[in-house]
């Protein structure tokens, strides 16, 4: 507290920018070659625009369309695989390219009155990032849809269950989602500016934005932006090809072998999807092999030789989707690799932070210090002008803590309405704890750029489902709480990254406020919607054979029945396959860090489980996006580098907006007029022959 005291005080100083900072000719500057090359230089002739000039219309207006498009997209990936990868340079682009084109034009028409600055992009791709989000952390494709009486059916517990209702899941989303906002605030110049957290994906945005910004970088702009939008409409097209010769399940892509790996009842294949080829390009190298080994591993090996022992380890005619067979160690199994992932990662992530947080502490006593940031002596011209102006903003402490108690008392009474499995002590509990696992989180997430949000979620589902019990309905009051829990930390990390991204770019910590909340509500209507579209068009979203299975609704689902039920259900020798999995996750985990920079090469078990369950077909569109950018890499770096955001960028959103006309069609009962499909060589055989005769 006393940090945040002299943290007010300082900022309540600052009220105009400093006169010597306009002239870089002070003798009081460090004026180096590094400080002539520095990116604030380049831009000091450009005047930063107040705060509320920083949010206009036509940026709010372009966020609530791309906030669409990336729920389009964050929803399919959420339905389809788990993956979500960062959209922020996504987003930055894109707005870019449509603010650009807009003022480009108003200019010729001598119409322009405010020029497009980097500080409009920062918001626009801030307020897109918040809206988006919603469609992960709201649980469309994990906790929420795993309250369903669809999701439970599967899973064989259908003791309790609330189906989706557009109203219900509008109202608990405004309810949770912005706690976490408020929650951090007041820590914002402790993390950003005293601690100097890197926020490796925020630093990565805002280096773009200046980047777009600059003479030399308008110039490439213009070419990733051209270059992006080839291949949106490239991938937008395929996807209509796609639809267009695809009846049904039994025709299409999805049939065509790759590699010639035999796997449980299916094959390896490439199902020409641009959309996991442009997540594999953003993904890292290790990500996409690690899914492969996974496919191997799983549909390779383990799940043909468990059917072999059928009759032995499980009834002969258990249906495909009863936990009690085949279908019990495809989701415990990967729930187990899974949790001894995240269990590992949380342990080193919060030791690693309350160790920092210990020796930053211990140095400022040391050098008795105080973390003020009037020191312009030791602070490179960047830092000085980036930290006045990060001050300059203020949000006032007691609004945020306001806000939160608030927002918190609305919350508990609230929630129990929503859910009345889930008391209002659990509220109250959960949102006791909340900020300090909300700071724990944010604060991880600087130095590592990791959110686990996620495990924070399955902490919840545990700890209250188990509070509440099996028979005062303890897997819905678990899966709610993770909810809860979910949101207010993913929330939380989220405006730490992007107060980092206009802490770089100069923007307003109070225009980032602002289109933050913005976002947020944006995303409290767009997602459910987004999802409704999903819900209604495809009756067996959610099955594990659909196009869209929805693989975490039903982990999260069995996760909170594991959590009150035990372990009575599971199949034989499932427990100790789980037990094993549990720890190879952790030895593997634990064998990486010790290998330092070598351990690169070493799976991630939290990729590896997630074909566990689903199946290995997106693990070669994965690797498809790899090999494409290696060999790129290879024949030209800088250009790889230049251009890969871009043709990533390209590919997942012409395929996430196809999403929506291929529902509307759906809806609309509307098939597609051609079948297309690819057999083997027997199998055309014998088409050949019963055709001849």
């Amino acid at each position: 507290m006393a940090q945040n005291g002299s943290g007010d005080k300082v900022e309540k100083g600052v009220v105009e920018e400093d006169e010597d900072l306009q002239n870089p000719n002070q003798k009081d500057l460090r004026h180096d070659k590094e400080d002539d090359l520095s990116v604030e230089r380049m831009f000091l002739s450009r005047e930063v625009p107040p705060w509320r000039n920083q949010l206009t219309i036509r940026a709010l207006v372009v966020s609530f369309f791309l906030s669409i498009l990336f729920s389009f997209i964050v929803m399919k990936l959420n339905l389809t695989t788990g993956i979500v990868p960062s959209l922020n340079v996504s987003a930055g682009l894109l707005g870019f390219f449509f603010v650009k084109t807009w003022t480009k034009f108003l200019d010729k028409s001598h119409m322009l009155r405010q020029p497009f600055t980097r500080q409009e992009n920062t918001v626009i791709q801030t307020c897109v990032v918040a809206s988006s989000g919603i469609a992960f952390s709201g649980g469309f494709g994990s906790y929420l849809f795993g309250m369903s009486e669809r999701i439970a059916k599967i899973s064989s517990d259908k003791s309790d269950f609330k189906n989706p209702s557009l109203g219900w899941i509008i109202g608990f989303l405004f309810v949770v989602s912005f706690l976490g906002l408020f929650s951090v605030v007041p820590l914002r110049k402790i993390m950003i500016i005293d601690f100097k957290l890197t926020y490796p994906s925020g630093t990565a945005t805002a280096h773009l934005i200046n980047s777009f910004h600059t003479p030399e970088g308008a110039k490439l702009a213009k070419k990733q932006v051209r270059t992006l939008g080839k291949f949106f409409t490239l991938s937008f097209l395929w996807g209509f090809f796609q639809w267009f010769y695809n009846a049904s399940d039994d025709c299409g892509f999805q049939a065509f072998p790759t590699l010639g790996l035999k796997a449980y009842k299916y094959k390896f294949y490439f199902d020409f999807s641009t959309i996991y080829v442009g997540v594999g390009m953003i993904c890292p190298y290790i990500i996409n092999v690690s899914v492969l080994l996974g496919g191997i591993l799983s549909w390779g090996i383990m799940w043909p030789l468990i059917e072999r022992k059928k009759g032995q380890w499980y009834p002969a005619d258990t249906p495909d989707s009863d936990l009690s067979g085949l279908q019990g160690y495809k989701v415990f199994i990967a729930i187990a690799m899974i949790l001894g992932d995240g269990l590992y990662n949380f342990i080193k992530v919060l030791s690693y932070t309350l160790i920092s947080m210990y020796n930053q502490v211990r140095e400022r006593q040391r050098e008795n210090v105080l973390p003020v940031a009037d020191q312009n002596s030791q602070l490179s011209y960047n830092d000085q002008r980036r930290t006045l102006y990060f001050l300059k903003d203020q949000i006032p402490s007691y609004y945020a803590i306001g806000g939160y108690v608030a927002i918190a008392a609305v919350s508990v009474g609230t929630l129990p309405h929503i859910f009345h499995q889930l008391k209002w002590y659990y509220v109250l509990v959960i949102y006791t704890l909340a900020p300090i696992l909300g700071f724990c989180n944010a604060y991880g997430a600087g130095l590592t750029d990791w959110s686990l949000a996620s495990t924070y979620g399955k902490l919840a589902i545990f700890t209250i489902g188990a509070w509440a019990g099996a028979a005062h309905g303890g897997v819905l009051a678990g899966l709610a709480a993770c909810g809860v829990m979910m949101n207010i930390v993913s929330t939380a990390s989220d405006l730490m990254q992007d107060f980092k991204t206009g802490y770089l770019t100069l923007s307003s910590p109070r225009s980032m406020f602002v289109s933050q909340l913005i976002g947020t509500a944006m995303g409290c209507v767009v997602s459910p919607c987004v999802f409704w579209i999903f819900y209604k068009a495809f009756d067996d979203l959610g099955m594990s054979d659909s196009q869209y299975p929805a693989p975490y609704a039903t982990v999260y689902r069995n996760m909170a029945k594991l959590g009150v039920e035990g372990f009575s259900s599971l199949p034989k020798e499932c427990l100790l396959l789980c037990y094993v999995f549990f720890g190879s996750a952790v030895v593997i985990n634990l064998i990486k860090d010790l290998m330092g920079k070598r351990g690169r090469f070493i799976p991630l078990p939290m990729a590896m489980a997630i074909p566990f369950y689903i199946g290995p077909y997106f693990a070669i569109d994965m690797c498809v996006g790899s090999l494409i950018l290696y060999v790129w890499e290879r024949m030209n770096k800088a250009k790889a580098d230049a251009f890969a955001p871009a043709v990533a960028s390209g590919l997942i959103c012409g395929d996430g907006i196809w999403t929506l006309p291929a529902s509307i069609l759906a809806l609309a009962g509307v098939k597609a007029p051609i079948c297309m499909k690819f057999l083997s060589r027997k199998a055309n055989a014998r088409v050949d022959a019963f055709l001849k005769s």
